[in-house]
């Protein structure tokens, strides 16, 4: 096996690694609404699966006093709470935190909107679980929150950027390569805006499930891919990439929606995810180009046999996430 070969088995290896203990982006989301002066309506949700939900504990300052009792309940993969505090003096300058983050790959996303309609979002970390309440911020800074949302959440989602990585191993022409890249890019961000508009959906659920196959679809391309034959993948694969891409971007939507999102945040949201979305997908695609061009720089080139080891890998990969997510599905888990 040549370098070049042994270089994309350690990249794929590396990959599956990483989805092995990759979490599912679905961050716990804190919602605080003022409905009149120093008094807050409260949603606090944390992703579970059935009665098992994550061990994540919303910290509000001291000077915020319960004056109803929490309702509980568990509904769409998801663990909530609901009540009324008031908070003496406001929270301007007053430190908000979520307990048992930092032990977690997840995130969550705090929301505050106040009386006179400005609204301050934050996210919190397993390395910064606080931040101090400002009191308001500048629509930049909502944006910039949501754009990081959307880059953390391509990174983390090892089943989208396996099946980039998969388009890259598989079309060997940059410019077909681009247009490929293109077409998933515009694909998903039709259905991502769509789903988040409410314009159409699909469950989330089967949708996770297809998109595992889709990724097992392009493996086996690459496994069959012969010198002398043109496969539909190869003949037109921005076309394969543009199908997969609509059930992605549902996928991309379901993540966005799971943060308990305000329809009044809706557009900036939206615009803003995608956008991170799309950086953190450049982002993959050009360190992935950039390893390959500076490993074929140094040494001679025989991939066939890494190719092989990465279509067998990452297809036997998506056929247990489609396993999973199935049988996640039929038992309502």
């Amino acid at each position: 096996m040549s370098r070049f070969a042994l270089f994309l088995v350690l990249l794929v290896q590396s990959l599956l690694a990483a989805s092995a203990t990759a979490h599912e982006m679905r961050p716990a989301y804190l919602e605080m609404q003022e409905t009149r002066a120093d008094e807050f309506s409260i949603l606090w949700k944390v992703p579970a699966r059935g009665d098992l939900r994550l061990g994540l504990y919303v910290r509000l300052p001291k000077t915020c006093v319960p004056n109803a009792e929490r309702f509980r309940s568990i509904e769409a993969n998801a663990y909530t709470e609901r009540w009324v505090t008031v908070c003496k003096g406001g929270l301007k300058g007053a430190a908000i935190g979520v307990d048992g983050l930092a032990s977690t790959m997840t995130d969550a996303l705090a929301r505050i909107q106040y009386q006179d309609g400005s609204i301050e979002v934050s996210r919190l970390t397993p390395d910064a679980a606080d931040f101090v309440v400002a009191g308001a911020q500048s629509t930049m800074e909502v944006a910039w929150t949501y754009f990081l949302l959307g880059v953390d959440h391509i990174l983390s989602g090892l089943d989208h950027l396996l099946f980039v990585f998969v388009l890259i191993l598989l079309i060997p022409n940059p410019w077909m390569l681009a247009k490929t890249i293109t077409a998933f890019t515009v694909a998903h961000s039709i259905t991502l805006a769509g789903a988040s508009l409410g314009y159409f959906s699909l469950p989330q659920r089967p949708v996770e499930a297809v998109i595992a196959l889709s990724i097992a679809f392009v493996a086996r391309e690459l496994i069959k891919q012969r010198p002398g034959e043109r496969r539909l993948s190869e003949s037109y694969p921005w076309l394969v990439a543009f199908a997969f891409g609509l059930l992605h971007g549902f996928g991309f939507a379901g993540a966005l929606k799971e943060t308990g999102l305000p329809q009044s945040d809706v557009p900036i949201a939206l615009l803003t995810f995608n956008f991170g979305v799309e950086m953190g997908q450049l982002l993959f695609v050009t360190a992935v180009l950039a390893c390959i061009w500076a490993v074929k720089k140094r040494v001679s080139v025989n991939a066939t046999p890494a190719k092989l080891f990465a279509g067998f890998a990452i297809g036997t990969m998506s056929m247990v996430w489609l396993i999973e997510r199935l049988s996640s599905f039929a038992s309502g888990a």
